[in-house]
């Protein structure tokens, strides 16, 4: 029974041990994955924007589970309405 007790603490402890040391980074590493996910949404969607894009076969398969993203994407990356001719979003 106390070993359970030793556990919890244990875990408690290091959630806390992890919130000291990403809590000073947190924004940076939101930026980070935001530019990521940024980058990602280009590379799936950069044949319908006319740049050549040699694994656009194995990113069709995206596309379904990216186009609830899209709006606000092409809205960070400073483009008022969607670059897409054939996909209106706003």
């Amino acid at each position: 029974m106390s070993g359970s007790g030793f556990s919890e603490r244990l875990d408690r402890f290091l959630d806390l041990l992890r919130e000291f040391y990403e809590s000073r980074h947190r924004g940076a590493l939101a930026r980070e994955m935001r530019d990521e996910d940024d980058l990602f949404m280009l590379l799936v969607f950069s044949e319908m924007m006319g740049i050549p894009n040699p694994a656009s076969y194995y990113t069709l398969e995206l596309l379904p589970v990216l186009y609830e993203g899209f709006h606000d994407w092409h809205i960070r990356m400073g483009m008022e309405h969607s670059p897409l001719d054939h996909f209106r979003c706003c």
